[in-house]
This record gives structure tokens, C-alpha cells and sequence, in this order.
């Protein structure tokens, strides 16, 4: 794994080629470490890229032309090494391309971009997929980024289009492993747009909000302080932390796709959330992390 580094005057952003993934954000004024380390004993990861598959497929299988795929939770590309395309003092750019390995479990050939910019105290997380083949392809694209903290004294702060007093509607993950999403729905009441956190609340896994229902989320130190905020301009995102384990960490993610429903009929092209991209068309997106 070769690691990559740029800075500025207030942030320094390391990034592996393995995964395209941010390995390390330092706040410069004090030399605080914002990212989780990756600490196996809780989760081995920091902030990993999900594609082609946000979630779970419905008993790990999906559907298309005949033909029966098999894909573990968040699809491959977080486990496969990238290559850096373009270095500047303020932008890195990675880009993956479909291989044999990627094509047993997924029937599209593609090119995946992902970069990440500096600009102030902002870091912007971008996303490109180009659809390469003759035929329409189906893709789920997200962030898993995981930031450290206190579950017990930081609270999470919402952005809600114009009303800062609401409940936030989540689904729940299925509890019989399947990692797929359950009938039920759980309300959750916001204090002045916060919401406390705690063991109990990912204790039937993670949050998800649909409908677009924030435009950004905040972690807020045990003082109130913002600490960083994660845009969502995504059609929904993810709150998580590992079930049970008290991790001194809270994943906040913005997807475009999630997880099958329990009982769903694994055909690709109907997947809620889908991504559809026409023959030679690229899909373009991002999100900031702006660190306070």
C-alpha cells in the first residue's frame, strides 16, 4: 500500500492507492487527528469508497441477463488497489478499471474515479463513474468515512431543510444477519437539530435516512463545539458505529444506494436507490468534509 499526502494552511489529507481511501485528516492548528485509525479490535477500516454496491444484496445475490452474481457487502472496490492518475498541490486522483476478477461478480466494465480536493478548511470527496459498455449499467456508489469520538459525550447535529426541530425516520437493518433492510421504522426526536448518541442507538446496526432528510450532518465535541460536517447531497446517508463494541468512533455517509430489502427479487435493474447510467455517459458527483 503506497500512501499519498497534500496540504494547506489548515488541513492535511492522507490517502491510500488501496481503496482511494482517506487514511488521515489533521486539523493544523493543533494537530488533531480527525479520522479513525482503523483499530482492527473495533473495525479495520477509516473511510472506505462503496462500490459497486452500497449495502447488501438480498442473500449476497443479484440478477441480470440470466446470469446470477455474487457480491460481499459494500462491493469490491475498497479492497482493491487504485492507481494515482493525477497529483497536484491541492488534488489527488485515483482511478480503477474492471478486470476479470471484477466482472465474476459484477457484468459491467467500468472506470471509477475518485478524488479529493482541498480548498480552505474543506476537504471534497468526488466521485465519477464512467459506463463503458454497449448497454445500460446499474451501480450503487457511497462513503463510509469514520471520524473519532466520545459516543457517550459528542452528539450529532442535522441539517434540516429550514426546520431544525423535527424527527429524523430511520430503517432499520433486518436483525436475522442478512444485512438487509427490515419493515421497521424507528423515530428519532431532534433537540434543537441534535441527536445524543449511544451504544443502544446502533444497536440494530446503522441508521439509515432516506428522502434526502438532511443537508448535513455535524459532529459536535462534549462543549457543543463543531468538530467537522459531512454534506449530504446524496439521496440519503448512513449513520454507524459498530453494534456493541462502545467503538470510540461514529461513521457519518452519504450514498447514492443502499441495501436490498428483505424478500427483494435481486434483479439489478430494479434495485431501490439504483444508479442508472446510460452506454458511454458518466455520473458525477461529491460531498465535503469541512473540518472546524
Amino acid at each position: 500500500m503506497t500512501t499519498y499526502s497534500i496540504e494547506n494552511d489548515y488541513i492535511k489529507l492522507t490517502v491510500a492507492d488501496h481503496g482511494a481511501e482517506i487514511r488521515s485528516i489533521i486539523r493544523k492548528n493543533d494537530g488533531k487527528e480527525l479520522m479513525w485509525q482503523a483499530d482492527s479490535n473495533y473495525w479495520g477500516r477509516t473511510a472506505p469508497v462503496l462500490f459497486p454496491l452500497v449495502g447488501n444484496y438480498y442473500e449476497k445475490k443479484s440478477l441480470y441477463g440470466g446470469n446470477t452474481y455474487e457480491m460481499g457487502q459494500h462491493g469490491f472496490a475498497r479492497d482493491m488497489d487504485f492507481t494515482l492518475v493525477n497529483e497536484t498541490d491541492n488534488q489527488l486522483y485515483f482511478e480503477l478499471k474492471d478486470s476479470e476478477e471484477t466482472l465474476k461478480k459484477y457484468p459491467f466494465k467500468f472506470i471509477l474515479g475518485i478524488g479529493y480536493k482541498l480548498d480552505g478548511k474543506k476537504v471534497s470527496v468526488i466521485w465519477t463513474v464512467k459506463n463503458v459498455n454497449t448497454d445500460t449499467m446499474y451501480f450503487s456508489i457511497g462513503g463510509h468515512p469514520a471520524f473519532k469520538c466520545d459516543l457517550d459525550t459528542y452528539t450529532l447535529c442535522f441539517e434540516k431543510n429550514g426546520e431544525k426541530v423535527d424527527c429524523v425516520k430511520a430503517n432499520i437493518i433486518a436483525s436475522d444477519g442478512s444485512g438487509c433492510l427490515s419493515t421497521k421504522q424507528e423515530h428519532h426526536p431532534l433537540d434543537n437539530g441534535i441527536m445524543k448518541m449511544s451504544d443502544e442507538l446502533f444497536s440494530q446496526d446503522a441508521l439509515i435516512f432516506e428522502e434526502k432528510q438532511a443537508d448535513a450532518v455535524s459532529l459536535l465535541d462534549e462543549t457543543g463545539k463543531q468538530v467537522i460536517k459531512v454534506t449530504c447531497p446524496t439521496p440519503l446517508f448512513g449513520i454507524w458505529s459498530p453494534v456493541g463494541k462502545h467503538a470510540p468512533f461514529v461513521c457519518i455517509e452519504p450514498w447514492c444506494g443502499r441495501c436490498d430489502r428483505v424478500g427483494f427479487n435481486q434483479k439489478l435493474e430494479e434495485r431501490e436507490y439504483g444508479n442508472v447510467l446510460a452506454a458511454g455517459e458518466t455520473f458525477n458527483t461529491s460531498y465535503d468534509i469541512v473540518v472546524y
